[in-house]
């Protein structure tokens, strides 16, 4: 597949090969499947490890546009590190303006939440909801928004501005 439109030239000569190649490949991406990746999941302090858990992201990208899911379930040897979580993104994000997309927790409760990514960022942060009115939002770590344990899942879905 191509990255850039074919520029044609006066009196070209059309073939069935060029079209295939700038009209049928390029259309063709954007009904691929998803394309699967780890992400890697950091702390502020000290890195979680998922352990006999689940960690998986897929992700379909078309042009600068990339769509993101990230699912974690936590197994019974999964530690949970200290400080806030981040997870990487496949690619990373536009210079442009901050991008969110949203976050859900499955454990003892559902919770739903914003999962952020900052300009030029390689990683994204979730924040739910804590205890007041309004409800503030805190960075997700083991006791955000839950005291984590095995079982519990984290959802994430995001579009983001890729960089190149």
């Amino acid at each position: 597949m191509t990255t850039n439109p074919r520029t044609w030239g006066a009196g070209e000569t059309v073939t069935a090969a060029l079209l295939n190649q700038e009209i049928r490949d390029q259309f063709g991406s954007m009904f691929d499947a998803w394309t699967p990746y780890t992400p890697t999941w950091s702390g502020a302090t000290t890195n979680p490890v998922i352990g006999n858990g689940t960690l998986v992201g897929r992700h379909m990208k078309i042009g600068r546009s990339c769509k993101l899911r990230i699912e974690m379930l936590a197994g019974s040897t999964t530690t949970y590190g200290s400080g806030g979580w981040s997870l990487s993104l496949p690619f990373a994000a536009a210079a442009g303006g901050a991008q969110i997309g949203i976050a859900h927790t499955h454990q003892s409760q559902r919770i739903q939440g914003a999962f952020t990514i900052a300009p030029g960022a390689s990683v994204g942060l979730a924040f739910f909801p804590t205890t007041g009115a309004p409800a503030l939002l805190s960075w997700v770590s083991s006791t955000v928004p839950v005291t984590w344990a095995s079982g519990g899942r984290l959802s994430i879905y995001v579009e983001y501005e890729t960089a190149t």
